[in-house]
Parts: structure tokens; C-alpha cells; sequence
């Protein structure tokens, strides 16, 4: 049984529920959604679609043992990173995945420290849309987090292999292109997203339930299948049963009404929990 180097929780809160016209103002409580968080105990935590005025003081008082790090820039989209203070980490905000577009989100860079390995985790909220120019840049930022690998490879020294994970709301949601029978459905970028990092010797995790995005019960879309964790093909993580991620949130609830409920509380993002083992 390998020992744990640490654990990783990943959550896209949609905004705490804000309208597009007023992302600072929650349409929900932050509170029970941070105290959601800080129940997974997870040595890191990453929050999708947080402003950070509107976090801060919930944040700080009901998860004191972290240090936090939020990404800044002309995006109203943040990422949040929290490590617990037991652990030396280092934080770099990377601008190259905003693609050249001021909007999009930066990605958060997190090295950990534990027993003298470094494990780089490339926190990423990926541009949304099912149009050509979102699929095109969610291509352009996959790709850059690809290129990534081979620049941690390179910096481990001569034949040294990165434990290098990227992870988030990678938004595989396909495209649809008009006029035309050249579609690709949601599976079908998620299955090329696999071959992709399969050829840098990489994998997509398996999760413990697929979908991960529950647009509710009265919806005309079906749920989705957006959030994953992609990571080096010789990394080590704790078995969920079969999976290597646990998906908790909305998936736990047994019938649509209440994970209706659930997400009107929470996010109707489910909550990405997996622990990596020491190399």
C-alpha cells in the first residue's frame, strides 16, 4: 500500500449562483457552499468562478490552516487555490492560458512539496461554448498545458518524467458547427482529449460517476460530462472502487428533485476529490 502525498479538492462554484450582470453578488449563501469544501479535508482545494471580495472573509474564517492564492486580471472568472500550511508549496499564475484573449482565465500553477518530490498541478477553467471559437481555444489551451509537460520533464534533468497533473473545468462540452454534418460531439472531444495526453504518456482519470455538470430536472440539456483530472501515466492515486476520482455532490442524491435541491444550495458543478500517492 503506497502512502499518501496528498489530496486534491475541485469545484467549480458557478459564481455562487450570480447573474452574468452582477458576478460580485450571490444569489445564494457562500457560507454553507465554503463549508462544503472545507468537510472534504483536502490538502488543496481549487474554486472555480469566485470573486475575490466576495470569498475572502467566509473563506479565511471557516478554513483558517489555509493559505490562499486567487488568480487577477480583467476576467471576472477567478480560480482559488487553498494549501494547508503544513505543506511548502510555490504559486505562479501562467497567462499563456488565456490564449491572447484578456477575458479568459490565467491558469494556476501549484508545486507541492512532499518528502523532497515536487508534484506541479495546472489548476484550469477552460473557455466554454459549443461554437468554433470556443472549441478552437479550448484545442489552443489543452494543447499549451500539453507543451507544459515536456517543459516540467525537461527541468527534472536528463530522463526525468514530471509528477504533473492538470486538472479543472476543461469544458469538453463539443462543438457545433452550422451549415455543415462536421459536429463533434461532447464524447467525441473527450475521447480525443484522451488520445491527446495518452501521446504524452499521460491519462484521464477515471471518475466514480462520469458526469459531473446537472443543469436540472426541467432542463432541455442533458447532464455533463466537464470536469476531469489529467495526470502523468506513472503517478499513483487512492481507488475509489474502480475510479481514481470521487465524485461527490449532486450524483449522491437519488432521485432529480434532489439533486435539483443540491444544486440550488451548492453548484451545479459536482465536487472533484482524489488523492495522489507518493512517488
Amino acid at each position: 500500500m503506497m502512502a499518501k502525498a496528498f489530496s486534491v479538492a475541485s469545484w467549480n462554484v458557478e459564481h455562487f449562483g450570480a447573474m452574468p450582470k452582477n458576478k460580485a453578488k450571490p444569489k445564494k449563501p457562500v457560507e454553507p457552499i465554503i463549508e462544503y469544501l472545507a468537510q472534504q479535508n483536502a490538502d488543496v482545494v481549487a474554486v472555480y468562478e469566485v470573486v475575490g471580495s466576495t470569498v475572502y472573509d467566509t473563506i479565511v474564517t471557516v478554513m483558517p490552516n489555509y493559505q490562499f492564492h486567487i488568480t487577477e486580471g480583467p476576467q471576472t472568472q477567478e480560480i482559488l487555490i487553498g494549501v494547508k500550511r503544513t505543506f511548502s508549496s510555490f504559486y505562479t499564475q501562467r497567462l499563456e492560458f488565456k490564449s491572447g484573449v484578456s477575458v479568459l482565465r490565467p491558469g494556476s500553477l501549484l508545486t507541492i512539496q512532499v518528502d523532497g518530490k515536487a508534484y506541479p498541478l495546472l489548476f484550469l477553467h477552460l473557455k466554454s461554448l459549443t461554437e468554433p471559437r470556443g472549441f478552437g481555444l479550448r484545442d489552443d489551451q489543452t494543447e499549451r498545458a500539453l507543451k507544459l509537460r515536456k517543459v516540467l520533464d525537461r527541468a527534472c534533468g536528463s530522463g526525468g518524467q514530471a509528477n504533473y497533473v492538470f486538472l479543472g473545468d476543461l469544458n469538453t462540452m463539443g462543438m457545433n458547427l452550422t451549415f455543415s454534418t462536421k459536429d463533434v460531439s461532447a464524447d467525441e472531444e473527450i475521447q480525443r482529449l484522451k488520445k491527446r495526453v495518452k501521446n504524452r504518456k499521460m491519462e484521464v482519470l477515471a471518475k466514480s460517476y462520469s458526469e459531473t455538470y446537472w443543469p436540472g430536472s426541467k432542463s432541455s440539456y442533458s447532464p455533463g460530462n466537464l470536469d476531469h483530472v489529467v495526470a502523468a501515466d506513472h503517478l499513483q492515486f487512492k481507488a475509489f472502487g474502480s475510479a481514481q476520482i470521487d465524485i461527490r455532490g449532486w450524483p449522491q442524491e437519488t432521485t432529480p428533485e434532489k439533486r435539483d435541491a443540491w444544486t440550488r444550495k451548492y453548484s451545479d458543478h459536482a465536487l472533484l476529490y482524489f488523492e495522489v500517492q507518493k512517488v
